[in-house]
């Protein structure tokens, strides 16, 4: 169970024939590149690689017309000029005689891409792909779109392999107004779109690009548009743009409540990278770890079957990448996610109209940025580590995770030990020991995350230790989620260096800035609530480079709660989450720690229910409290 990287040489066959600056930009380098990229930092070699399949015209016929699929057939058969002539016919389009097999290779990539996944041969995967697919519609090419991949995809993964519940993410910068027209008015799809509107101005310029458009008839409320308004229209190059906060922000304010009510069976995202920074016609300022963060956050969904399909043709140099290594390693690199702006930013690139050769020239080398990072961080050794009181304790552990029997020497852990009474006893010192040995492992790069069980006595003891020696052996920042009757220890400062989350405690408080107290949710939607729009804000603006996760006694949450929380909070740290939990705790739950931990994704949270109002009120309350000194909470939205 790993990822697929689907290709084939033959994409890269269709170029432009005549001059045309609005699609000279749509060049067979960005394939070529991005693959590149990926192959000199061993990303490529990491994946089960797929030769791409032509789709068969049946399959192209799931979404075009079969007078549409002739058309293009006889494509191949025509002259430049004519081939001009009939491009002209279209917005933003050219066509080639390989243009009709490199757009079948599109499709069938794709379809691949999603066969491979649902049959469980991959966990997910990455389509390298052209030409892109998301504008092109029933009869009509659009915007360098010839077949829609993604809808097709969409299509045959409902009709194939009988999928009742479909999202498709799309982030490219323009609006993919050839999915919403296509599953406009089925509710079985769940289709979102983030694109660069300007009221209208911005390209493909529909009055159906915006927020009210949700859908007609049987689908209505299953589309959901967020279109970026920026300022500066007159002076197009001047715009301002979207940062990694907006994204992230609107993800888990937005996006991703919708999608775990949705419960989707398969997530299917157009990938489109012009809405990076560094594309001259999207101007927005998100890096390319960002999108390996989006692309984490989805793995929580579906039970992490995600097909990530290329689109756009500006900048994938930069990001085509990015999918990589979240879906590949399992972690995304360390993000900064600034402040989210609803009125966009100025942006401190001199853009202009850069020529294609200087786009590309910056877009290598912030790709080369990205992954010169993931090399600085790269995999520990052992991913996860699971430190048990008892060696037999019934655990179905994943392939790959250390049993871990290491323990720090009894002199130094006594010494840690000694202000607590609750630690003196043989079996609490012991089982210190270990959690300080992982707790090292972890702070030293040896091992990416871990997982301890301490004695139900002192849990709460260990947990202190566990805090203060993390701050004192490396880590600088430190977020710790106490879930349960687990109380801050009275000698941590609000001194910037600690962020402390208490979930189960009878009333909301937030004595300061770094000391927040939230009571358990009663709901599945509150508990998602309290997840995404206070726990993930917290984490993402505090940056910290180690997440404690302790579950208490009585703490009340479900095993597929606490699986989600910590894959959640395996972002904000780069994969560096340490759970503890008390040896109480059922083997399932000890189970699916370790299994999420590893990468895999969180069992479903089974049906969805509202937010009890007093959770809701609570939430509202410390968003209030907090809003001025945590930047991504200034923009979350009411649940």
């Amino acid at each position: 169970m790993g990822t697929a990287l689907v290709y084939h040489e033959d994409m890269t066959a269709t170029r432009l024939l005549w001059d045309d600056p609005e699609c000279e930009i749509e060049c067979p380098e960005r394939l070529t590149t991005a693959l590149e990229r990926l192959q000199q930092h061993g990303l490529k070699q990491r994946c089960l690689q797929l030769i791409a399949r032509e789709a068969s015209e049946a399959e192209l016929g799931l979404v075009h017309s079969p007078e549409y699929v002739a058309l293009l057939q006889g494509t191949q058969a025509l002259g430049t000029r004519e081939l001009q002539a009939l491009s002209k016919e279209y917005d933003a389009v050219y066509l080639h005689p390989s243009t009709f097999h490199c757009a079948r290779l599109a499709v069938g990539a794709a379809l691949q891409l999603v066969d491979a996944v649902l049959t469980g041969a991959v966990r997910n995967g990455l389509a390298l792909v052209r030409p892109p697919g998301h504008h092109s519609q029933r009869a009509t090419a659009n915007g360098f779109c010839v077949f829609n991949n993604v809808a097709i995809a969409a299509k045959h993964a409902q009709q194939k392999h009988g999928l009742r519940r479909i999202l498709i993410v799309d982030w490219d910068v323009h609006h993919g107004q050839g999915i919403q027209y296509i599953f406009e008015d089925d509710p079985s799809v769940l289709y979102f779109s983030w694109h660069r509107y300007e009221h209208g101005h911005f390209w493909p310029c529909l009055r159906e690009s915006d927020a009210d458009a949700v859908g007609r008839g049987r689908g209505l409320g299953f589309t959901v548009n967020l279109p970026w308004n920026q300022g500066c229209s007159d002076v197009p190059w001047l715009q301002v743009g979207m940062g990694n906060a907006d994204y992230v922000a609107a993800f888990l304010h937005v996006l991703l409540p919708l999608a775990f009510e949705f419960d989707p069976e398969l997530v299917l995202v157009s990938a489109g990278f012009d809405s990076a920074i560094g594309d001259p016609e999207g101007q927005m300022l998100a890096t390319p770890e960002c999108f390996a963060h989006l692309t984490h956050l989805l793995q929580v969904l579906a039970g992490g079957r995600v097909c990530a399909v290329l689109e756009c043709p500006g900048i994938p140099p930069v990001c085509a990448g990015s999918p990589g290594p979240s879906l590949a390693l399992g972690a995304a690199p360390v993000l900064s996610p600034g402040t989210p702006c609803p009125e966009g930013r100025p942006s401190p690139l001199p853009l202009g109209e850069p020529q294609f050769k200087a786009v590309v020239t910056q877009a290598a080398a912030a790709l080369s940025s990205l992954l010169d990072q993931l090399r600085l961080h790269p995999t520990p050794p052992v991913r996860v580590a699971v430190a048990l009181i008892a060696p037999d304790t019934g655990l179905a552990l994943p392939p790959g995770v250390l049993c871990e029997e290491g323990s720090l020497p009894q002199e130094e852990t006594q010494a840690w030990a000694r202000p607590h009474e609750a630690l003196a006893q043989d079996g609490a010192l012991t089982a210190l020991g270990k959690v300080l040995y992982l707790l090292d492992r972890i702070l030293d790069g040896q091992v990416s995350s871990g997982m301890a069980a301490t004695p139900v006595p002192a849990a709460a003891a260990t947990l202190d230790v566990a805090v203060r020696y993390g701050l004192s052996h490396g880590a600088q920042r430190l977020l710790c989620v106490a879930v349960g009757q687990l109380d801050r220890p009275p000698g941590l400062t609000d001194d910037g260096r600690n962020l402390w989350l208490n979930i189960g405690v009878e009333e909301a408080a937030a004595p300061s800035m770094f000391h927040v107290s939230v009571p358990l949710p009663v709901t599945t939607g509150g508990f998602l609530s309290c997840a995404l729009a206070l726990v993930l804000p917290l984490a993402y603006s505090f940056q910290p480079d180690l997440v404690l996760v302790a579950l208490g006694p009585a703490h009340g949450l479900r095993d597929p709660q606490a699986a989600l929380l910590a894959a959640l909070l395996r972002g904000p740290a780069g994969g560096r989450v340490f759970a503890l939990v008390d040896e109480e705790s059922t083997p399932q739950l000890a189970t699916v720690l370790a299994r999420v931990l590893n990468g895999e994704a969180p069992p479903s949270l089974g049906p969805f229910s509202m937010a009890a109002p007093e959770d809701t009120q609570a939430l509202m309350y410390l968003r209030g409290r907090l809003e001025p000194r945590w930047k991504m909470l200034q923009v979350a939205a009411p649940h």
